[in-house]
């Protein structure tokens, strides 16, 4: 088994209620740290698990059996340039050299905020543009789509937790 770092964004608990850790401790999210900032409440998981769709859903189950709505798991597909560079283990001068076509052309343009002085990437756009010019391995690029599938799955459903896990398992198998 491989330990597969991530975070849960989630709500609907008040962190001042009484047994508030413990409630997501019996839900199985021992491997977990909890805190709660900016309104909700930030699960970040080191769990084990034979594969990273499998960590991210049995996390989503567990965080749903103690009572919170799931909103979103992070690291979030949008990425600036520093964010690239430490994502993918290369300088932020490399990048922005892809970024500006002076090393390789082809890199992806940003998806928001391109006019201004701090765009945006689609990390999973980033991810197989690297991976296709060997600077990562295809496992980024799985779990990046993994974690912008699950993010699009839970916010067309709205916290329904069908089909979720097969979802995610299935983006692994492609």
């Amino acid at each position: 088994m491989k330990t597969h770092e991530f975070t849960i964004i989630a709500s609907g608990l008040d962190p001042e209620t009484e047994g508030y850790e413990d409630r997501f401790f019996e839900a199985g999210c021992d491997d977990s740290t909890l805190s709660f900032q900016k309104g909700v409440i930030i699960v970040e998981f080191s769990r084990e698990a034979v594969s990273f769709s499998k960590a991210v859903s049995s996390a989503y189950e567990d965080v749903s059996r103690a009572g919170a709505k799931v909103e979103r798991v992070e690291p979030d597909h949008l990425v600036s340039l520093s964010d690239i560079a430490e994502r993918s283990g290369l300088t932020r001068q490399a990048i922005s050299l892809y970024t500006r076509a002076e090393r390789s052309s082809g890199f992806p343009n940003p998806v928001a905020r391109v006019t201004s002085n701090s765009p945006l990437w689609d990390w999973l756009e980033v991810t197989e543009w690297l991976h296709a010019h060997a600077k990562i391995d295809r496992e980024a690029v799985v779990n990046a789509r993994i974690v912008k599938e699950a993010n699009r799955f839970l916010e067309l459903h709205d916290g329904q937790a069908d089909n979720f896990t097969r979802r995610l398992e299935m983006l692994e198998a492609a």
